[in-house]
C-alpha cells in the first residue's frame, strides 16, 4: 500500500493535507554558527502559527548529524495537529566539522527509514542528499549512491539540496541515469535559487518533482522571480510536479521572530498563486503534489 511515512506512522496520502514540502524545525551546522534551530518551544510556536494559517503537514529535510532532534518530533506532531515527516540522509561535507565514520551509509539510511532514528526516534520518511555548486564532488556521489541503494531497498523518496539551485541535471544523470532511481521518486530542491526557465523545463521533462523555497530568508535574492517561474512551469504543463517549502534555517527566520517563516506559504504565496493561475492549481501545488511526492510503496523488510 502506498503511504506517506510520518513520525506518528504511515498515512494515506490523501490525509497529508496542505503541506510545507521543505522546511526545518531543528537544524545545526558549522556554516551557521550561533543560528541553530534548537528550541522545542519555538518549534511548537511555529507549527501552531502554520496550523492557524491552514497548514496540515511539514516535511523536515534535516538529515543525519545536523541536530534534527528526531525524538521531539512525535510529540510536536501530536500537540500541534500537524503531520511531520522526518529525513535520513546526509548534507554536503561542509556542514559537518567532522564527517561521521560509518561502515555503510546505505545501511544507516535503511535502518532510519525502516526501524527508527537512533535508539528511540521515529522512522524517517525520506532521504535528503546534496549536490555542490555546479557539480558533484566525491562526497555527494557517495551519499547519492547510498541514497539510491536505500531507495531500491525501501522505496523511499529522495530529496536533493542543490547549492544555489545548480547541478540538478548532473544529479538526475547520476540518480536516475546511472543509479536507476525513478524520476518520480526524486525531489529537486532550491530550484528558485537558479531561475533559468530553460533548465527548469528540461528538469520537468524528466518526470522529477521540482521544489521551490522562495520565502527562505537565507536565500532571498531570487524571491521576486518565484511566481513567474511557477506560472511558466504550470503553463508549460508541469503543474503536477511543483512543490513549495519555506526552508527555515535560522531562528531569526521563524514567523515568531523576524519572519517570514512557515505561514508565509499560505498567507502570502497561496493567494498570489491563485490570482496568477487559479485556486485548483494552488491546491495542487500545496496539497496534492506533496501527497504524491512523499508517498512510497514501502517495501517489506526481511
Amino acid at each position: 500500500m502506498t503511504t506517506v511515512r510520518s513520525v506518528l506512522g504511515d498515512l494515506d496520502p490523501a490525509d497529508l493535507g496542505v503541506c510545507d514540502a521543505h522546511d526545518h524545525l531543528f537544524l545545526r551546522s558549522q556554516l551557521l554558527p550561533g543560528q541553530e534551530l534548537d528550541d522545542v518551544a519555538a518549534a511548537a510556536a511555529e507549527l501552531a502559527a502554520f496550523r492557524v494559517a491552514g497548514g496540515q503537514a511539514v516535511v523536515q529535510w534535516t538529515p543525519y548529524g545536523m541536530g534534527r532532534r528526531a525524538t521531539e518530533l512525535p510529540e510536536l506532531a501530536r500537540s500541534s495537529g500537524v503531520h511531520l515527516v522526518a529525513a535520513t540522509g546526509m548534507h554536503r561535507a561542509a556542514h559537518y566539522d567532522r564527517l561521521p565514520e560509518l561502515d555503510s551509509l546505505a545501511e544507516l539510511f535503511i535502518t532510519e527509514l525502516t526501524q527508527g532514528i537512533g535508539t528511540d526516534g521515529p522512522r524517517a520518511g525520506m532521504i535528503k542528499v546534496a549536490g555542490g555548486f555546479h557539480g558533484l564532488d566525491e562526497h555527494a556521489r557517495r551519499t547519492m549512491a547510498a541514497a539510491a541503494a536505500a531507495h531500491h531497498v525501501t522505496g523511499a523518496p529522495i530529496g536533493v539540496h542543490h547549492e544555489l539551485g545548480t547541478a540538478a541535471t548532473e544529479v538526475l544523470d547520476l540518480l536516475c541515469g546511472q543509479l536507476e532511481v525513478p524520476p518520480s521518486s526524486v525531489l529537486l530542491g532550491h530550484l528558485n535559487r537558479f531561475p533559468d526557465e530553460r533548465i527548469h523545463r528540461e528538469l520537468a521533462r524528466s518526470g522529477a518533482f521540482l521544489a521551490f523555497d522562495g520565502p527562505s530568508r537565507a536565500n532571498a535574492a531570487t524571491d521576486w522571480r518565484l511566481l513567474d517561474v511557477l506560472v511558466a512551469l504550470a503553463e508549460a504543463g508541469h503543474a503536477e510536479q511543483l512543490l513549495l517549502g519555506g526552508d527555515t534555517v535560522t531562528a531569526a527566520a521563524r514567523s515568531t521572530a523576524d519572519g517570514p517563516g512557515m505561514p508565509f506559504l499560505l498567507t502570502n504565496l497561496r493567494p498570489r498563486i491563485e490570482a496568477a493561475l487559479d485556486r485548483p492549481t494552488a491546491e495542487l501545488i500545496l496539497r496534492h503534489n506533496p501527497a504524491r511526492a512523499f508517498a512510497a510503496d514501502w517495501k517489506p523488510m526481511g
